[in-house]
C-alpha cells in the first residue's frame, strides 16, 4: 500500500480542563506566553487544542495582560529583540 499514512496526529487536549488547579490569571505571564507566537500574535485553539471556553477567558487574559505591561503587543515592544538603528 503505497497511500498508507505513515502518521496519526495526537488528541488535542486543553491545558486548563485537565488541570483544574491552573488558574488562568493575567499575572501569570509565564503561562500566556506560551499561547502567543514570538510576533505577539494570540494562537487560535485548532493549534493550541484549548476548548472554547477557555479560548475566550485566555485572549480576555493575554489582552489584559498587556495593557498591564506584562505582555508585549509585537516585537518592537519586545526586550528579546533588538533594534536596527541606521
Amino acid at each position: 500500500m503505497a497511500f498508507r499514512k505513515k502518521f496519526t496526529p495526537r488528541k488535542k487536549f486543553c491545558r486548563f480542563c485537565a488541570d483544574k488547579n491552573m488558574p488562568l490569571d493575567y499575572k501569570r505571564a509565564d503561562i500566556l506566553r506560551d499561547y502567543i507566537t514570538e510576533r505577539g500574535k494570540i494562537i487560535a485553539r485548532r493549534i493550541t487544542g484549548t476548548c472554547a471556553k477557555h479560548q475566550r477567558q485566555l485572549t480576555t487574559e493575554i489582552k489584559r495582560a498587556r495593557q498591564m505591561a506584562l505582555l508585549f503587543y509585537t516585537t518592537v515592544h519586545s526586550t528579546d529583540v533588538k533594534k536596527r538603528t541606521l
